[in-house]
C-alpha cells in the first residue's frame, strides 16, 4: 500500500511539472531571401535569444509573407521580424501585439529600382532625390512578394505618385518574384527588364559579388519610410511569465554580436512602437493593400 500510495505522488508531482511547465518560445520571419539565407541568420539569433531568455527558443521558417502573418495570429508563433505592412497587419489580427524593436536603419528605409542593362536605363538625379526615368513606362516589371513593404508597397505608393497611374498601365506586364533574391536574379536574367528591391538585400549581394552589375544596375530610389520590426503578441506575459515581454524586447536591443548583426544587415536594434508604423498603414489604405 505505502509503494502505490508513492507511486501515485511520484505520477502526480510529474503531472504537476508538465502542466507548468515554460512553453517553448517559437518565432518566424518573412521570407524576403533566399532560403539558405534566412535559415543561417535565424538559427543563430534562435541560439542568441535562448541564451539571453533562459528557455527553449525555436525559430519557424515559412513559405510566404501571409503565412508569417497567420502563424502569428494563430499563436504557432509569438515573436516576428515582419516589414512594415506585414507588422501592420498581424497587428490587427491580435489585440495588443507590440512592435517593440527595429534595426537603426529602420526608420528611413528604402527601395532600389533596377533595371537589365538592355533597356539603356539609369538613374536621372532631381536635386538629390531620384526619380524614375520616363523611358521605363512600357517595360516589363516585377515587385518581390505581395506583401513586401520595400518590394511592393512602397515601389507601387511611388510609381502611383510619380506617373498618376496604376502598375497595370505603366508597365507592359507586371509579376511578383517571391523575395528580393528572386527579384534581382529576375532583372539580371532579362526575365524582367525593371524590378524593385529591398535596398539592404541589393548593397548586401552586390558586396558578396552575387550580382553581376554589367548586367543589372540601379536606376532610381524611393524616398525613405519606415519598414522592417520586431513583433510580439499581446498575450506574452500570461503565456511566458510576468515580464517576459520586456525581457525579449531587452534581448534584442542588447544584439550587439557584429556578425549576428550583420546577418540582417543591421547595425544594431532599437526601440520601435506600433505608432511608428502609422504612415504604412495609411499608405497601405491608399494602396488597396489594407481594409
Amino acid at each position: 500500500m505505502k509503494l502505490k500510495h508513492t507511486l501515485i505522488a511520484c505520477l502526480a508531482a510529474l503531472s504537476g511539472s508538465l502542466v507548468h511547465a515554460t512553453p517553448t518560445f517559437v518565432f518566424t520571419a518573412i521570407p524576403d531571401q533566399d532560403e539558405t539565407r534566412l535559415k543561417e541568420r535565424f538559427a543563430r539569433v534562435s541560439e542568441y535569444l535562448e541564451s539571453q531568455l533562459k528557455t527553449d527558443v525555436r525559430f519557424v521558417p515559412v513559405k510566404s509573407y501571409a503565412a508569417a502573418i497567420t502563424a502569428f495570429r494563430n499563436n504557432q508563433v509569438q515573436l516576428a521580424w515582419f516589414g512594415g505592412l506585414s507588422g501592420v497587419k498581424a497587428r490587427q489580427l491580435v489585440p495588443g501585439a507590440q512592435a517593440i524593436a527595429q534595426g537603426v536603419e529602420d526608420p528611413n528605409f528604402k527601395s532600389y529600382f533596377i533595371a537589365h542593362s538592355s533597356t539603356g536605363l539609369t538613374a536621372n538625379a532631381d536635386g538629390g532625390t531620384t526619380t524614375l526615368p520616363a523611358e521605363i513606362k512600357g517595360k516589363t516589371f516585377t515587385f518581390g512578394s505581395k506583401g513586401s513593404t520595400s518590394g511592393r508597397l512602397m515601389p507601387e505608393f511611388f510609381l502611383r505618385k510619380q506617373f498618376d497611374q496604376a502598375p497595370d498601365d505603366i508597365f507592359s506586364r507586371v509579376g511578383f518574384s517571391g523575395n528580393h533574391s528572386r527579384t534581382i536574379a529576375l532583372v539580371e536574367s532579362g526575365a524582367y527588364q525593371v524590378g524593385a528591391v529591398n535596398y539592404k538585400v541589393w548593397d548586401s549581394s552586390v558586396a558578396a559579388g552575387t550580382v553581376d552589375t554589367t548586367k543589372v544596375n540601379i536606376i532610381a530610389e524611393t524616398p525613405g519610410y519606415p519598414d522592417y520590426q520586431w513583433t510580439v503578441r499581446g498575450d506574452l506575459d500570461s503565456q511566458f511569465g510576468e515580464g517576459f515581454t520586456a525581457k525579449v524586447k531587452q534581448a534584442l536591443l542588447s544584439m550587439k554580436d557584429t556578425e549576428l548583426l550583420n546577418s540582417f544587415p543591421r547595425k544594431g536594434f532599437i526601440p520601435a512602437s506600433n505608432e511608428d508604423f502609422r504612415s504604412i498603414l495609411e499608405i497601405g489604405k491608399q494602396v488597396g493593400l489594407i481594409d
